[in-house]
């Protein structure tokens, strides 16, 4: 019996998570605490009292479900057989199969908060998600509404089957929403992001992060990592590198990422960190599969 263990990414996230943790579990007061000394600001006050606008800011955000998961998944006390994150999730995942030490991922998620929240500024865009339509037509209208508008939008997120986000350039997402409803979608809504992650549009942040993640010191994980990147499996070094920086510019292959993980073994997905979104996906793409979560 195989367990896959998940990690969530940002819009997980909200004020109050892990305070009881904090309060009742040693391990995860003293990981908190360790992570407010190498960050060099109080986190946890963020992520326990808020203020909302603070903890919604990306540069916080990031490291903050960072932190609460792996923390969390530290206190489990287990050994994965594979691992696999969304966007974000995919640096707690590494660390949680020891590819990576947790100051070094921590400084990197708050790195990669601060370049995406910056990137979000410099290029503006949005993202929308997008309910009731086969992958294939959604790629076709984003192709035909980046034509028509002469801007890019594209998939984004490959959340679960019928379920995706597209992100791009305001006009060039609208455009595409407008076609998305032509074409029959049940939904096709606009999210409250603070830019086009996981599009060209991250350019600036994806030029940023290069020379953190050649920095990066990155070993032979304990057990198979899944890649946004390529939705399969690896656990060479250098692979992982390279699909951590891939995944700024291009789509989450989530939905690829679980039935990756279904034929590689897994019986049991188990998400650790705050919500249960990936929950919730799991339970969509693989109605047949057991699934519970630690938040």
């Amino acid at each position: 019996m195989s367990t896959a263990y998940m990690f969530p990414g940002q819009g997980s996230q909200f004020v109050g998570m892990g305070k009881d943790r904090y309060a009742s579990d040693e391990a995860f007061r003293s990981r908190v605490d360790h992570a407010n000394v190498v960050l060099g600001y109080d986190l946890a006050s963020i992520m326990f009292e808020g203020p909302e606008e603070s903890l919604r800011q990306t540069e916080n955000t990031q490291p903050a479900i960072f932190l609460h998961a792996i923390a969390l998944f530290e206190t489990l006390g287990v050994r994965p057989d594979m691992v696999g994150g969304h966007s974000l999730g995919e640096f707690t995942a590494l660390v949680a199969c020891g590819a990576v030490r947790f100051d070094d991922a921590l400084r990197l998620v708050r790195l990669r908060g601060r370049l995406m929240q910056d990137a979000g500024m410099a290029n503006p865009g949005t993202m929308a998600a997008v309910i009731g339509m086969a992958d294939e037509q959604v790629e076709d209208i984003c192709r035909r509404a980046s034509k028509r508008v002469g801007r890019i939008v594209v998939p984004a997120n490959y959340n679960a089957t019928g379920q995706l986000v597209i992100s791009g350039y305001v006009d060039a997402v609208d455009a595409a929403i407008e076609m998305l409803k032509e074409a029959g979608c049940r939904l096709a809504k606009k999210l409250p992001v603070s830019g086009a992650f996981h599009s060209p549009l991250m350019q600036p942040a994806f030029d940023g992060l290069m020379d953190g993640l050649e920095a990066l010191e990155i070993s032979k994980p304990v057990c198979p990592i899944y890649s946004n990147f390529t939705g399969s499996a690896t656990t060479d070094p250098d692979t992982i590198r390279f699909n951590l920086l891939q995944q700024l510019m291009n789509p989450v292959r989530w939905t690829q990422t679980m039935q990756a993980m279904l034929a590689g073994g897994a019986t049991r997905f188990v998400e650790v960190g705050p919500g249960s979104v990936l929950q919730g996906l799991v339970k969509r793409t693989l109605p047949e599969t057991e699934v519970s979560g630690h938040s």
